[in-house]
């Protein structure tokens, strides 16, 4: 035997690591940008709703070195340091927005979550048989109403809301952004149980649990990663929806992605005020994404090394 037999080959070896750098390299390249691209429209909202108009004509892009910032925007709401403890009428319309906002967000979600929950759980647990349909043709039903683009069904609910006295009240935009999102939630939700084993429902009907005691107690504690993530999807969903808040409010029950919509003047677009109430607008959202994001990444990835 040679000593070079005794020597291990470091080429191979060196070519692997250099394989891996390199692709590790293309990875991050590929996240930084593709992070670059989502985040850039929220920078661009931030930035501009400092803007002055000129800052914004000319595509100012980076505070104190292109443009000196300003509170035009926030100050147009009533919401900038020297107005906030003032009387402001565009502050009180933002709060009036910003509350229907979040009590028809919320309340969507959390009945859609409530329904789908229970909906899923049937789909996941039982064997339903309707006419020719059956769990998986159901689970299809429900996710084909995403299909039907919004304008088709903007004329039946604007009659029946009319019908029902619904027209500008922000329950019957509970009701209708239910509708929307319940599909979303009962196939979060289905995956979710599917992913828990049926072994601990039967422990729990031989300890003498009913359905209901082992849906309650035993399994919906285990799904609270997917129930919050089918809660914030729902959330977010509901809270930038447009066309039909739009369509069926005027005045009581308008929120704020219709307020955002209406920066308009007699000189165009108030893009000042609109940044401004655009940023106000997600920053709920941000903030509830930041604490909630290890329960939404295991509620949506439930499943998926299956």
């Amino acid at each position: 035997m040679t000593i070079g037999a005794l020597i291990p080959n470091r080429k191979p070896q060196a070519a692997s690591r250099a394989k891996r750098i390199v692709g590790r390299t293309l990875i991050y390249a590929a996240l930084i940008f593709w992070a670059f691209v989502c985040l850039s429209p929220i920078y661009w909202t931030v930035t501009t709703s400092f803007k002055s108009a000129v800052d914004v004509t000319q595509g100012h892009l980076i505070p104190w070195l292109d443009f000196q910032p300003d509170w035009k925007g926030w100050r147009s709401l009533g919401l900038s340091p020297d107005t906030i403890f003032g009387t402001s009428n565009p502050r009180e319309e933002f709060l009036s927005r910003f509350g229907n906002s979040i009590f028809t967000s919320v309340g969507a979600s959390l009945l859609a979550l409530v329904l789908g929950s229970l909906a899923a759980y049937g789909l996941s647990r039982f064997r339903y048989k309707f006419a020719w349909m059956r769990n998986d043709d159901i689970l299809f039903f429900f996710m084909s109403q995403l299909i039907l683009p919004p304008v088709v069904l903007a004329l039946p609910f604007l009659v029946l809301y009319k019908a029902l006295a619904l027209l500008d009240t922000r329950f019957g935009l509970i009701l209708l952004y239910t509708l929307t999102v319940l599909p979303i939630v009962i196939w979060i939700m289905r995956d979710q149980f599917n992913a828990i084993p049926v072994e601990l429902d039967e422990a729990a009907f031989v300890d003498g649990l009913s359905v209901w005691g082992a849906f309650l107690r035993i399994i919906l504690p285990l799904a609270v990663p997917g129930m919050v993530a089918a809660f914030i999807l729902s959330l977010v969903l509901c809270w930038n929806e447009y066309f039909f808040a739009a369509l069926l409010t005027s005045t009581d029950a308008k929120t704020l992605p219709v307020m955002v919509a209406s920066q308009t003047g007699s000189q165009g677009i108030n893009w000042w005020s609109m940044a401004a109430l655009s940023t106000a607008a997600i920053a709920p959202l941000v903030i509830a994404g930041i604490f909630l994001e290890r329960y939404i990444v295991s509620g949506l990835t439930t499943g998926a090394g299956k």
